[in-house]
């Protein structure tokens, strides 16, 4: 038996309202900036130099809106579901509607594991750009306070120390934690302004850079493939796509965010296209600006290209702002990452699989307190003490996963419950769904060993517990047998 949560259940918990309820207080345009909080990271400011280096040439721009369009496909899915089903809990509690608990459980548990090892790692990448940004001003955080105990670091001179922990990663988690826990109002209010400040960043790049495009960078646009797959040509463009693919990923966090959101049915749809349509403007129109300042082949094996192009303008003072760009961005991506952490273990626990202690608001702000501490602890330790290579960099195939589940879901719900009202419809079903599935699953395909070795690392404790402790404890199971034993 699957133990499907009924979609009839789930929108009566959305209409819930009370002090044990989460406080509905985001409107489309918070729902929009929540997205590029977590969209615009320093992904952009990085991965597109190695895709137009590497593959796509200064075609990367067509590169970024292929990806766009495979992104377009699950947030087309996600839209749905989330005006449908307007509760937290993102792809586990659409999964628990269509594919059954296990399914949920499953998913549930992934989306934490790349939420966790996210705000950690970008936690720790935040640490080291802070003390890049300081050393431009000639402040100095000793080294033994930005390091873990695990990695030895050699002083200017020649001296080897050990360190002791990462100061800053702790703290920045701490701090956002702190801001998330006050609620999601004012969570909202600071994402809105740190997005401004990096959208701004952004803006100033391409209006200042946009005079000093040199049209000769673009020739040949679409360079000639070297017979290697994927090394430029159209084949070199899809594989660029595959590589800013990641830049993207966030989206799906704002459907955690359901619960909170006013007229959910409206707002959702909104935010979650809204945000990748700007997202994809904004991206095309910085690479075709950085890919003009510079040709395509200075940006080999360099993790800073934004300071390589700056460096074609009188704007050499960019290359800080873009730094301070980097760091305000993480702080949202580690607000968001968090938020949407708490909101799945939040459903998880309402649903009976984790203990209450997941579930219990805050009388007055109205949130999952107790379990933004719980995290706030899990991940501030995390980051202070392991280094970043342990850590490993912060990777899509839970997301990735999560979005296959959420078109399929679609595909099911189409045929299981085709009565039930939506606000907002995925177009083009099936083409859509099922694009979004090979779009997705092609992707991971390509993901690293390292990736899915931890993937089944963490689900074999996941399963582990479901079984000792989640199953036992299910309400949907408990609701089935007394239903069966009357």
């Amino acid at each position: 038996m699957k133990y499907i949560k009924p979609i009839e259940q789930l929108i009566q918990e959305s209409e819930e309202s009370g002090e044990k309820t989460l406080k509905r207080s985001l409107n489309a345009f918070q729902l929009i900036m929540l997205g590029l909080g977590v969209i615009i990271g320093a992904g952009l400011f990085s991965l597109t130099g190695l895709a137009a280096a590497n593959n796509a040439g200064p075609a990367v721009t067509l590169s970024f809106v292929v990806a766009a369009v495979g992104c377009a496909f699950a947030g087309l899915c996600y839209a749905e579901f989330a005006a449908m089903i307007p509760v937290a809990g993102s792809a586990y509690t659409y999964s628990y509607a269509t594919l059954g608990e296990l399914v949920a459980w499953i998913i549930g548990w992934d989306l934490v594991l790349e939420f966790s090892v996210g705000a950690a790692t970008v936690a720790i990448s935040w640490s080291n750009y802070l003390v890049k940004f300081l050393a431009y001003y000639q402040l100095y955080i000793p080294p033994q306070l930005v390091h873990s105990p695990f990695e030895t670091i050699t002083l200017a001179d020649g001296q080897q120390v050990h360190g002791l922990f990462n100061l800053p990663a702790a703290l920045v988690v701490v701090l956002m934690s702190f801001i998330l826990m006050r609620g999601t109002k004012g969570s909202a209010i600071w994402n809105a302004i740190v997005v401004s400040l990096k959208v701004a960043v952004v803006l100033v790049f391409i209006a200042l850079g946009w005079n000093y495009v040199q049209p000769q960078n673009y020739q040949p646009y679409i360079p000639t493939n070297t017979g290697v797959f994927g090394e430029y040509g159209w084949s070199g463009i899809l594989r660029g796509a595959g590589v800013v693919f990641f830049v993207f990923l966030g989206f799906d966090i704002i459907s955690t965010a359901a619960q909170e959101t006013k007229n959910p049915q409206r707002n959702m749809p909104i935010g979650i296209i809204g945000s990748l349509l700007v997202c994809t403007v904004l991206f095309v129109l910085f690479a075709h600006v950085m890919t003009g300042l510079s040709h395509y082949t200075t940006f080999k094996n360099n993790a800073a290209p934004v300071a390589v192009a700056i460096q074609q303008t009188p704007y050499a003072w960019l290359s800080q702002l873009v730094i301070l760009a980097i760091l305000v961005g993480y702080t949202s991506v580690i607000l968001v990452d968090l938020m949407g952490q708490s909101r799945v273990f939040f459903s998880m626990s309402k649903d009976g699989l984790l203990p209450k202690v997941f579930s219990e608001i805050h009388p007055k702000f109205r949130t999952p307190w107790q379990s933004n501490i719980l995290f706030c602890v899990f991940v501030s330790l995390f980051a202070a003490f392991v280094p970043i290579d342990v850590v490993g960099e912060m990777t899509s195939i839970g997301t990735l996963l999560a979005f296959v589940v959420v078109c399929g879901g679609v595909l099911v719900l189409r045929k299981t419950n085709p009565d039930i009202p939506r606000s907002f419809k995925t177009p083009w079903v099936p083409f859509v769904p099922i694009m979004g599935i090979l779009t997705c699953v092609g992707m991971m395909a390509f993901l690293p060993l390292d990736t899915w070795i931890r993937l089944i690392v963490w689900m074999a404790i996941g399963m582990v517990i479901y079984y000792t402790y989640g199953r036992k404890n299910s309400v949907i199971r408990k609701k089935a047998q007394e239903i069966d034993t009357k």
